[in-house]
């Protein structure tokens, strides 16, 4: 919390501006264009795998990923940093689960950017994100998968209020907008 002193004896408390951030309603204007910006990146992502039938009906796009993400070189440093890591893609890859698996990933993309979108759960769609994202990078993937990890846990903490501009409004406030609703029927006089 932040503190004003008034006088010698006098003190106001008020919240923080990260506290304002991530629990003040107002603050949903500020994260609505940011969960649609997000929302709209993982929607252009996932639209381009879920049309291709690499992904979704062989998943040799997600299998030549994997084989270029464990591949050691002969000079230089392997894509994967992580020995753990490196052996639980070359555990997937052996068992052939890139043919579910691609599947799982381009969807997951397209329903990750949906629900961004249009405000749904947005705690849960935003940790959904960050997980994807942080996999990418582990695998050996930077482009613009750290910016997007990083605007996904900002809407992780501010899930109060990151998605009251959206479906998560009714979601969380179902007797207030029953009640509103109750009132715009029309009245019948008996």
């Amino acid at each position: 919390m932040a503190t004003v002193t008034v006088s010698r004896r006098d003190i106001i408390q008020g919240p923080s501006l990260f506290q304002r951030l991530f629990t003040d309603v107002r603050a949903a204007w500020l994260w609505l264009p940011i969960r649609l910006w997000l929302g709209y990146q993982w929607i252009e992502a996932g639209s381009h795998k879920v049309t291709n039938p690499a992904w979704t009906e062989t998943g040799l796009a997600l299998k030549g990923f994997w084989t270029n993400a464990v591949a050691m070189p002969e000079g230089g440093r392997a894509p994967i940093a992580f020995d753990w890591y490196r052996s639980f893609i070359q555990g997937l890859l052996d068992a052939e689960a890139y043919t579910w698996f691609a599947k799982l990933v381009a969807y997951g993309e397209l329903l990750i950017g949906i629900g961004l979108i249009v405000g749904a759960v947005v705690g849960v769609t935003a940790f959904f994100a960050a997980f994807l994202n942080w996999n990418f990078m582990m695998a050996g993937s930077a482009s613009t998968n750290p910016l997007l990890f990083v605007i996904a846990l900002s809407l992780l903490l501010a899930w109060r209020v990151s998605g009251q501009i959206g479906v998560d409004y009714v979601l969380f406030n179902r007797e207030r907008v029953l009640s509103r609703l109750g009132k715009l029927r029309p009245q019948t006089s008996q």
